[in-house]
């Protein structure tokens, strides 16, 4: 939402909006978040043959690393197409014995159901499924809404990665091999988000709202997610799609071909959650498409022009009929009356730091990672 009577403008380079107060634009109208991508693409993103060199050369070392172990990696399985890939590539291209984890919040779209079960019975890959207590999902869900803090998506997010470290423990894995991928998520906003695995933040919004108590939810404290994972590096996490020329729509055109993947929809709605947050509850509450972040990496990346992405940008995210239809399934899976949802997203927003967080050690990480790479 425009704040301090700013007029609106849209960036001269990529898509991206002042709807934000931390999107700014220099002289040339080019705004701060593309300018930092284009920036750091050189840095991050090696779509050529040095970078296939240098994801094999990381392979060879996973593989020669872990040939005493069951498994060579861990990878996320989400039912999407950047995950989907990421099996694909390293177990029919490389080699690399695999173990797949998907964490089941209640949430799942059957498209992305059926895209994992073809996935791993064509690369023969293990599955690990950890299914989240529905009941203590739901409390925590609920809570969150009641917050009326901006991340709605952080219940999710923190038991994914609660249950990938915890599994990385169980079975001595050290790689975790990640879908996440430059061409098309270098965009980020300033400020513009709030750390999901800020535990402390996590169990205070609960305390303050929730309605039982959390005896299986997989809690990981931010203190040990830093130290596990920004410090130690117990796991190391590798970005597979970064060294390689990773188009997404050429990607799901090949698993369509290949296994017969189900296109679900749009960037990681793989989720019913997920769809309803970032095409009804952003744009309600926050005035905020987040298409524009993906068209914006799209546009970094060379892989859309900027007029096909504002023609797309004019097409309305989903039909008036389509939002009452999510808003009554997220309200029914909630246990809640679709009044009551939709009094839940008019309640002013209020920051995630006025419940008790540890933002203060994020911001600590972040000036760290910026100043030591043994950090980043």
């Amino acid at each position: 939402m425009l704040q301090n009577n700013r007029s609106y403008q849209v960036c001269s380079y990529c898509v991206m909006d002042n709807t934000n107060p931390g999107i700014t634009f220099d002289s040339n109208g080019q705004c701060n978040c593309c300018r930092d991508a284009v920036a750091r693409k050189p840095h991050e993103w090696w779509p050529n043959d040095e970078g296939r060199a240098s994801l094999k050369a990381i392979i060879d070392g996973v593989r020669n690393e872990m040939s005493n172990r069951p498994y060579d990696a861990i990878i996320g399985l989400s039912g999407g197409v950047d995950s989907a890939y990421v099996a694909h590539l390293l177990a029919r291209e490389y080699g690399l014995r695999l173990l797949a984890v998907h964490v089941d919040g209640g949430w799942n779209t059957q498209a992305a159901v059926r895209n994992i079960e073809l996935l791993v019975r064509s690369l023969d890959i293990d599955l690990h499924t950890e299914v989240i207590e529905w009941e203590e999902m739901r409390d925590l869900q609920l809570a969150y809404l009641r917050a009326s803090v901006l991340n709605q998506d952080a219940p999710q997010d923190h038991a994914f990665f609660s249950t990938l470290y915890k599994l990385a423990k169980k079975y001595n894995q050290k790689h975790f091999f990640s879908g996440v991928n430059f061409s098309s998520e270098s965009i980020h906003i300033p400020a513009g988000g709030y750390p999901a695995m800020d535990a402390r933040n996590l169990r205070a919004i609960h305390r303050a709202h929730g309605a039982t108590s959390l005896r299986t939810f997989p809690v990981m404290s931010s203190l040990q997610y830093l130290w596990l994972v920004k410090v130690r590096r117990q796991v190391q996490i590798v970005k597979p799609l970064n060294y390689l020329p990773y188009d997404k729509e050429a990607a799901k055109r090949l698993l369509v071909q290949t296994y017969g993947f189900v296109d679900y929809g749009g960037k990681h709605q793989e989720s019913r959650f997920t769809k309803f947050y970032q095409e009804i509850y952003l744009p309600a509450r926050y005035s905020f498409d987040k298409r524009r972040l993906h068209y914006s990496a799209l546009i970094v990346a060379g892989q859309i022009t900027r007029d096909r992405a504002m023609q797309e940008l004019s097409n309305p995210l989903l039909s008036e009929q389509q939002a009452m239809r999510d808003k009554r399934f997220v309200a029914k899976k909630l246990g809640i009356e679709l009044l009551e949802l939709e009094r839940l997203m008019a309640l002013p927003a209020i920051p995630h730091e006025r419940y008790a967080n540890n933002a203060a050690l994020y911001r600590l990480n972040h000036a760290l990672r910026r100043l030591i790479p043994r950090f980043s």
